[in-house]
């Protein structure tokens, strides 16, 4: 049993059970115990790997998608270019290292994260070349031009999970069962923010809501919609949730959701329908991202960077490529969403 187990269950048994979103958060932002807050997750010595992390071409294409979509917009100046949750800094290094041939973008720019980790803050002041500002939350981003970049990070939100009951809904909740934790179930109670779903599932079926997703997009989208900018967000996820998503990772390998509080990673699907209706501004149509990065010439970059490799390093470009791309890897499991502005168009790679 881990330490936050034990903190947990302390909890649970002082106050009776909690949400799945009270649960997510302890797990991993607790300030002494949680999984982000003491340790880098990533790679192959963490548990899980993220798309910067497996090929540069990745942040190359969205620093030039974001890019263009700046000289689309005028060229404003200043203006901020902001990533939530940067990991160890790769994504950003790679977007700024990608667009420093763009005539005035670097002059206008000024780079926000949106990190809570200090251990991966640590990591990206090492990464990232460049004056930076950090913020605890989106809030205090500037009012200004902000082009935006989130990969994996609303996966990561704290989500509710809601079964059907007959005429409403039961919460699912962590509670304690002989010294363990375990899932409960709520009594059954209207939902009135689940009354639309009542059409498009049936009893015993689970959906998931993510309050913090809500706020970060309607934060996002009334930037963008007041002073210009685009957002380029990048997950795995569909349109609509539907269904049990919540999941654990530890040393890249699925594990129980409540085995290992504070060290595995939890994460569920993404549900773009409420991120897009939540921002204030427009938004394409969702886009596969094994789609987004060939429209962005993913394949070209690719078979240019191919002519300077040999050997295992060929080979393991050419299986990045695939994994970021291919239909039954990356590319179709993680989707793109694009926020821009009202009678806007949207950034490079996405459908109007």
């Amino acid at each position: 049993m881990t330490t936050l187990a034990k903190h947990l269950l302390a909890r649970i048994e002082a106050h009776g059970p909690m949400t799945v979103a009270d649960f997510m958060a302890e797990s991993l932002l607790h300030p002494t115990l949680g999984y982000y807050t003491t340790r880098d997750p990533l790679g192959a010595e963490g548990d899980f790997t993220t798309a910067p992390e497996i090929s540069q071409m990745f942040g190359e294409l969205i620093g030039l998608s974001l890019a263009q979509a700046w000289l689309d917009q005028g060229a404003p100046s200043p203006c901020t270019l902001a990533e939530l949750g940067p990991g160890r800094g790769t994504l950003m290094a790679d977007i700024l290292r990608a667009t420093r041939a763009v005539p005035g973008f670097h002059d206008a720019i000024h780079v926000h994260l949106v990190e809570a980790s200090p251990t991966l803050r640590e990591m990206q002041r090492a990464t990232i070349n460049t004056d930076v500002t950090w913020h605890n939350s989106i809030d205090t981003l500037p009012e200004q031009p902000l082009y935006l970049i989130a990969n994996e990070f609303f996966d990561a939100l704290p989500i509710r999970q809601f079964q059907r009951g007959g005429e409403g809904w039961h919460e699912r909740l962590i509670a304690m069962r002989e010294g363990a934790l375990t899932f409960a179930f709520g009594p059954e109670l209207p939902q009135p923010h689940l009354e639309h779903r009542l059409t498009d599932t049936v009893k015993d079926m689970i959906v998931e809501t993510c309050a913090p997703a809500i706020t970060t997009a309607a934060q996002i989208g009334g930037r963008i919609r007041d002073h210009g900018g685009a957002a380029l967000l990048i997950d795995y996820g569909d349109w609509r949730s539907k269904g049990d998503t919540l999941q654990a990772l530890k040393s890249h390998a699925f594990v129980a959701p409540l085995a290992a509080p504070g060290e595995s990673d939890l994460t569920a699907h993404v549900d773009f329908e409420a991120i897009a209706q939540a921002a204030p501004c427009a938004h394409a149509p969702l886009t596969p991202q094994g789609v987004f990065l060939e429209q962005l010439g993913i394949t070209p970059r690719a078979q240019a960077l191919a002519n300077r490799l040999e050997g295992p390093a060929l080979n393991s470009h050419i299986a990045a490529h695939r994994r970021l791309t291919h239909p039954e890897e990356m590319g179709n499991l993680f989707k793109v969403l694009a926020l821009f502005p009202p009678n806007g168009t949207p950034p490079p790679g996405c459908p109007t």
